[in-house]
């Protein structure tokens, strides 16, 4: 069955997932996905494929050059800042990845979520609100963590 993986472009400081783009491209079954701000705290996943064109966004990070054809993942590879130990995840604010997700969960999409994150970013508790999602589970160098539900 084909799947969709969106994974984010790295920046600044964060988890360089470039070796994802790599091991992605030699799976037949599997099509890379990068995320594209829109207006209104909006983003889509379109199509990409390691060293097609980007270009910057508003907030100086790479995304595709073109829209084409937008899809929904099966697997999000998320950016954070801060990470608990109940999976919440502290964005950089403006709500994108929580705005897709909470409308295409409610819609009964099934995507899974992986914060990729390093360990130091790791909370006590992080303060939550009623739009946060909680991510399935939070990779970083020391470990894969999962919440486990009852």
């Amino acid at each position: 069955k084909p799947i969709n993986v969106s994974v984010f472009y790295p920046s600044n400081y964060e988890v360089n997932t470039l070796k994802f783009f790599k091991l992605i491209e030699k799976k037949k079954n599997i099509t890379t996905l990068l995320p594209s701000i829109k207006n209104k705290n909006n983003m889509k996943f379109y199509k990409w494929k390691y060293l097609d064109p980007l270009k910057v966004n508003k907030y100086g990070m790479l995304e595709p050059a073109t829209d084409q054809k937008s899809y929904i993942p099966n697997v999000s590879v998320i950016p954070l800042l801060a990470f608990d130990e109940n999976n919440d995840r502290l964005g950089y604010g403006k709500g994108y990845y929580d705005n897709f997700l909470n409308k295409y969960l409610k819609m009964n999409k099934k995507i899974l979520t992986v914060g990729v994150a390093f360990s130091f970013q790791k909370y006590n508790k992080l303060p939550t609100s009623s739009t946060d999602v909680n991510l399935d589970y939070i990779l970083t160098e020391k470990r894969m963590q999962k919440v486990w539900t009852y």
